[in-house]
């Protein structure tokens, strides 16, 4: 349901300050209380309510009629629940809560979500929107995103998920959003047939980031992925079809995408070689995609030699190892993050990281039985400027961290789970050796451990956890 005004005036005596109690207070008359909140600005009391969470900032809210009035004024994001009753209220929420610029409309699949009608009423009162998320919002059609669009033109960010607008939907946003930079589509229905296709329209030369997940026929957004020569960010996860025609037709045109992230896609070393022509990619994540080889790695290497983030999912299929990453390390000197899941990594690969790659700062080594003590201390020994270091899965020792006391002389977080070899006392030992050093530390064995590294139970030691989700697992990268 959504939020609606409130007449009702809420006592502020716990904000007001008593005088000091005295021993003789016989016959002295005490004046009223003030409430030095009063004197306040409005202005100052907006920038207050903007360091406050949602749930503080609600109930701060309702303390008094003024707080109430200015923490509606000065709202910037709104996340309603966006069942079918909210449209009745949405006149006097949005007369409240007037000058909001981020708007998140979610509503659950069990529920009647709003419609065009709603759509269009908030569209009326937000036209200064900059940013739109809609979640579960199955009521909305084309229609309704039409006439959205018509009049939110500001709109910079928009996102969307399960919802059943389809192509022909998301072609009038981008008709009329022209300052659109960011687009996100995630099951996206109504699109699985292939018959429309999503082209940039007028926002071909703003949008600089696409996120495209989950989507049954993918290739529906070839001429919008192709036809965006400013893209900067491409994120394709689990779409269907083959992506290698989409990403050679992208990569002969785009000079400025620098972050990759293609995920569980039909792709192999001819959309590597493809994105290979994009010179400045600096950020590339290949995650889950069995047809992709060393082949497809080296090619990068050779041309995207700004890399400086790179995150590898092997599946431990056992096709991108060495030879992909010792091309890595001669080509790509300025690499600062390497993320190796399930990949079959030797001591001759790893030698060379450590020794060509001087300014690394973030490693992660997760379900390979190949990374060893030597592996570990090689690292130790040569990665210098290396600041976290995480270990999941793999065939180490108490020797490993031993090696690490001794190296590594930038190192601040390291963190070691699912190695059976490896004692607490040895991880206790190395938070005392090395007083500044986070140190996190899980040895409880899983039957569960998949290629990706990721544990499905457990609890971490009590040595130095600062609990900021620094770990491999499926769905989160360990520096993200």
């Amino acid at each position: 349901m959504g939020q609606s005004s409130s007449t009702t005036s809420y006592p502020t005596s716990q904000f007001l300050i008593s005088p000091e109690p005295s021993d003789s207070t016989d016959g002295i008359k005490i004046g009223p209380l003030r409430d030095y909140t009063e004197g306040i600005p409005d202005e100052c009391l907006a920038c207050i309510f903007q360091l406050l969470n949602a749930g503080d900032r609600k109930r701060s809210s309702h303390v008094c009629k003024r707080w109430f009035r200015v923490d509606g004024q000065s709202r910037r994001r709104l996340s309603l629940n966006a069942q079918s009753e909210i449209i009745s209220h949405v006149p006097s929420i949005f007369t409240r809560f007037d000058s909001v610029a981020k708007l998140s409309l979610r509503c659950d699949r069990r529920s009647l979500s709003i419609n065009d009608d709603a759509l269009l009423m908030i569209s009326i009162r937000c036209e200064g929107l900059t940013r739109l998320k809609l979640r579960g919002c199955r009521e909305v059609t084309e229609v309704g995103m039409d006439n959205f669009a018509k009049n939110c033109k500001n709109l910079t960010k928009f996102s969307c998920g399960s919802c059943n607008f389809g192509a022909i939907g998301i072609n009038m946003l981008l008709k009329h959003c022209i300052k659109l930079e960011e687009l996100t589509i995630k099951r996206l229905r109504n699109v699985n047939n292939g018959n429309d296709v999503v082209v940039p329209g007028g926002a071909a030369l703003s949008l600089k980031s696409i996120c495209l997940k989950e989507l049954g026929y993918g290739q529906s957004f070839e001429p919008l992925v192709v036809e965006c020569k400013m893209l900067k960010t491409l994120k394709v996860i689990r779409c269907a079809g083959d992506w290698d025609n989409v990403l050679v037709k992208m990569g002969s045109g785009n000079t400025f995408l620098s972050d990759v992230h293609l995920e569980r896609l039909q792709v192999s070393d001819i959309g590597l070689g493809a994105i290979s022509k994009c010179v400045n990619i600096d950020s590339l994540h290949i995650v889950k995609n069995p047809e992709c080889t060393n082949l497809g790695l080296v090619s990068v290497a050779e041309n995207c030699k700004k890399l400086r983030k790179l995150h590898i999912d092997g599946w431990k299929i056992n096709r991108i190892g060495d030879e992909g990453l010792m091309a890595i390390s001669k080509q790509c000197p300025d690499l600062q993050e390497l993320v190796l899941i399930g990949v079959h990594v030797t001591h001759l690969s790893m030698a060379a990281i450590a020794a060509n790659c001087q300014r690394l700062e973030r490693l992660a080594l997760c379900g390979s039985g190949a990374i060893g003590d030597a592996e570990i201390a090689c690292i130790a020994a040569k990665c210098v400027e290396l600041k976290k270091l995480c270990i999941k899965g793999c065939a180490i020792s108490d020797i490993a961290i031993e090696a690490l006391a001794s190296g590594c002389p930038n190192l601040v977080k390291v963190k070691v789970k699912k190695c059976k070899g490896v004692r607490s006392e040895a991880m206790d030992w190395l938070a005392r050796r090395k007083g500044s050093l986070i140190v996190s530390f899980d040895a409880i064995e899983s039957e569960g451990l998949d290629a990706s590294g990721s544990d499905v139970g457990g609890q971490e030691s009590g040595v130095g956890n600062s609990g900021d989700g620094w770990e491999c697992s499926r769905r989160r990268w360990p520096f993200s």
